[in-house]
């Protein structure tokens, strides 16, 4: 706060769109009105390679069991390229998380209101119609619609390394991890943004504040290996037993052998002793 100087503007962000800025209160990227659109960019880029992000938002406003559609928090090349995904331009390059309140698809296995990531190379599209399921990268249910609390999200990006993202909504002071993230690459220069926009369906998505800082890198986390199959234990467990009985024989026959040699050496012992 206040958000804006004397001259109606932001020195580090630019708004735009059907954003209304309450100087003693929020940014409101849209209202409970249908048809709206409005955005929130960085004017300089994040060019650390170690950084974390916190903002604090609220979403709500509507009446019923229908609301929507949610807002998108960017971490891309372009800024301010108005489109069809939350408010933003499809077919981004870098990193999109959803905070989406409306499911589409009604095919999902988790609930709504739900935090999704996608990371985009420029050509790959958001479906919308699919919440984004076939491009996913990691998400969460997180149920920060309406809380009395102050609902915070926190990312934290290693570059090449880890990104990590925690939402605060159950009670405050107390983080949930989103999701983990490993071998992540971003852009080297990234705008920080966010979007919204409303269709049949409204609601109010405000944001609060905004921290961004950088941080020290941290040693590479390891991919975890793996664990084995059912599949693979059996024919490992097969194979070791089929060894294990070629083993077997092996010895039985070399035994057999010994055997066999003492004997005749026994006959023909006993033969010379008669003659």
């Amino acid at each position: 706060m206040p958000y804006i100087d004397d001259e109606l503007q932001n020195r580090w962000f630019d708004f735009g769109g059907d954003t209304i800025i309450n100087t003693n209160r929020h940014i409101r990227l849209t209202s409970t009105r249908q048809s709206q659109q409005g955005y929130l960019w960085s004017r300089l880029p994040i060019t650390a390679s170690d950084f974390e992000i916190e903002f604090e938002f609220k979403v709500g406003g509507s009446t019923g069991h229908l609301f929507g559609d949610g807002f998108a928090m960017w971490l891309t090349k372009d800024r301010i390229m108005e489109g069809t995904v939350f408010g933003s331009k499809d077919r981004f390059d870098g990193l999109g998380l959803f905070f989406d309140t409306y499911d589409n698809e009604r095919a999902h296995r988790h609930s709504f209101p739900y935090i999704s990531s996608m990371l985009g190379d420029g050509h790959t599209s958001y479906e919308n119609d699919k919440d984004g399921r076939t491009t996913e990268l990691a998400g969460c249910e997180a149920d920060f619609r309406e809380r009395s609390v102050p609902t915070r999200a926190r990312l934290t990006y290693h570059k090449d390394n880890l990104l990590k993202f925690e939402v605060q909504w159950r009670e405050e002071d107390t983080w949930d991890e989103c999701f983990k993230a490993l071998n992540v690459d971003l852009p080297s220069q990234t705008y920080l943004g966010f979007t919204s926009h409303t269709g049949d369906l409204t609601d109010n998505h405000d944001i609060i504040s905004v921290t961004t800082k950088s941080i020290p890198p941290i040693p590479k986390e390891a991919r975890p290996e793996p664990a084995p199959s059912k599949k693979s234990k059996k024919k490992s467990s097969s194979g070791g037993g089929f060894m294990s009985f070629l083993i077997k024989i092996v010895l039985a026959a070399g035994l057999v052998g010994v055997l066999f040699v003492g004997y005749r050496m026994y006959d023909k012992s006993s033969q010379m002793k008669r003659f």
